[in-house]
């Protein structure tokens, strides 16, 4: 049981296994409770360890405005009102490639991506063009992100001021600040994106598969174990009914 869903989401943990499994387990008599499975994988050499490794991949040192950081107060209330932004990378045997991210903060759903081969602005805005046309409404949104220079371009700005989206940005160096983000970006790294590609066109399609396995298979800890897309699309109607 634990392959079968491994086979789609390698390195998912086992809090997250439990509750996939749990309604299976009383259909075929297993009788085992979350500390059980725990103790169980524990033998099998079955658990999950993570990883931990940080390459950098900002920018701040430019002359470009960098706007204040709108995301230490906020309170979340609907998908849509903000979205995090950040850049990674990924290894094929042929080359560095860079993953650029937009996720909705409120729901977790990744609503935009771009693979590319280098961290130009114009790479970079196409996940931005994505998540833009994945909306569910047209209300005034936060996009935070760090103080890189690519969403510091005019390029970048100007797609947000188009569409009524204010950017927001971390203050001074600290990742911290954009933990949502980071989080996310390891999400995919250490869960799905774990073997190396031999080059960009199988790394495209992993990616694809990867995140449309965690935005619709994968429960969150943080969502009630609910996943993104099920958060997104079932809170998103209250966005059209006085949510601003």
């Amino acid at each position: 049981m634990v392959d079968s869903i491994r086979s789609e989401q390698p390195r998912i943990g086992t809090r997250k296994l439990y509750y996939l499994l749990k309604d299976v387990f009383v259909l075929s008599g297993i009788k085992i409770g979350r500390d059980g499975l725990f103790e169980y994988l524990r033998e099998e050499n079955m658990l999950i360890y993570p990883k931990k490794s940080y390459t950098k991949t900002t920018n701040s040192k430019h002359w470009l405005h960098k706007h204040p950081n709108l995301m230490k107060d906020i309170n979340l209330h609907r998908p849509e009102q903000a979205f995090v932004s950040d850049i990674t990378y990924i290894k094929s045997r042929e080359r560095t490639h860079y993953l650029s991210l937009i996720t909705d903060a409120f729901s977790r759903k990744i609503m935009g991506y771009r693979l590319s081969d280098d961290m130009s602005a114009e790479n970079v805005v196409k996940a931005l063009e994505m998540a833009i046309k994945q909306r569910k409404n047209t209300l005034s949104a936060i996009h935070h992100s760090d103080r890189g220079l690519q969403y510091c371009s005019e390029l970048y700005q100007n797609k947000l001021m188009k569409y009524n989206i204010t950017p927001s940005m971390t203050d001074g160096y600290d990742c911290y600040q954009n933990a949502l983000a980071e989080t996310i970006n390891g999400i995919l790294k250490q869960e799905f994106l774990m073997h190396k590609c031999n080059n960009r066109k199988e790394l495209e399609l992993l990616v694809k598969q990867s995140i449309d396995t965690y935005n619709n298979k994968r429960p969150h800890l943080s969502l009630n174990m609910k996943t993104p897309n099920f958060v997104h699309q079932k809170t998103s109607e209250a966005s059209f009914t006085g949510f601003n």
